[in-house]
């Protein structure tokens, strides 16, 4: 899908056609430019993008487990 930046003021903006149209609007956006990207993001991930991540991980991850590391000796207060 294409759209085109304009100048608003003295800053440019990007027409956000309605099939990619935001959810919310009462919500904080940020921006960052990766290579000849920019990325939008919602500020504070909701907790539901954290289990989307999770469920990138393959069936086998850590299916071994974490090794041991052992008690570690420390001093008394």
């Amino acid at each position: 899908m294409r759209t085109r930046v304009f100048q608003s003021g003295n800053s440019q903006a990007v027409r956000i056609p309605k099939e990619l149209q935001f959810e919310q609007l009462d919500v904080e956006y940020e921006i960052e430019r990766q290579g000849d990207r920019l990325i939008i993001s919602p500020v504070g991930a909701a907790l539901t993008d954290v289990l989307d991540l999770f469920a990138a991980f393959s069936d086998d991850f850590m299916a071994e487990g974490r090794p041991d590391q052992g008690t570690q000796e420390r001093e008394a207060f």
